[in-house]
């Protein structure tokens, strides 16, 4: 059987703007139901432990999907999150792989965390595939190969764009644009149309453009792991 951990977002505060954000719901409820109907034995992790939070925006009825409603109604894997393991107790000898879905939470921790960055390099160290969807990408603003550089430098990647960001109005609150780091760390960047699904697999690295693009990240680790 294999093992995946999915590492969420402990991060509530959306800027200063008063408002709460965290993790999107389709982003984790996509990958989670695709790969555990294949199966696939899932963690969930998160910097602090215990529940991470979900951004509001997340759980609107324009953004229901298939996949949110079945987390709506699945008790067990609501239970579960509310009980993430703490992200300095993951070893990426325990697992096959590692997923961060996105939201915009981890621009603030996980971007920065120093648990989930020695986590990343470990997993790639160690040939086992890292899959980052949206804005989970910004996971790879500190992470290195052993030679010091950047760790999607030369590679494929995408994450949320600059546009898209435009779109919602917050641009001048991120702390950094995922588009414009990735690229800014030597990242070889993709994209599609705004809000269009796209994924990329290079090597052990997948990406995924948007929350359209969750199920198509999964697909694609899913096909790295077999």
């Amino acid at each position: 059987m294999k093992t995946i951990v999915f590492v969420l977002t402990s991060h509530e505060e959306l800027g200063n703007t008063g408002e709460k954000t965290g993790f999107w719901v389709e982003e984790f409820a996509a990958p989670y139901y695709l790969l555990k109907d294949k199966g696939v034995n899932i963690t969930l992790a998160s910097p602090k432990g215990g529940q991470p939070p979900i951004d509001p925006k997340s759980e609107m009825e324009d953004f229901q999907t298939p996949a949110t409603e079945r987390f709506n109604q699945d008790k067990e894997t609501q239970e579960k999150l509310a009980n993430t393991i703490k992200l300095e107790n993951v070893n990426q000898e325990d697992f096959d792989a590692v997923f961060y879905p996105g939201g915009h939470g981890p621009l603030w921790d996980l971007a920065t965390d120093k648990n989930s960055i020695k986590l990343i390099e470990d997993f790639y160290r160690n040939s086992k595939p890292v899959a980052a969807v949206c804005h989970a990408p910004a996971v790879f603003k500190n992470t290195k190969n052993t030679d010091g550089s950047f760790l999607v430098k030369g590679k494929k990647v995408t994450g949320f764009t600059n546009t898209e960001e435009e779109a919602v109005q917050l641009t001048n609150v991120v702390p950094f644009l995922v588009e414009d780091m990735l690229k800014e760390n030597g990242g070889i960047y993709f994209k599609k149309e705004d809000w269009s699904a796209h994924a990329i697999a290079d090597g052990l690295l997948i990406t995924g453009q948007n929350p359209a693009s969750s199920e198509k990240v999964a697909e694609l680790l899913w096909h790295q792991l077999n």
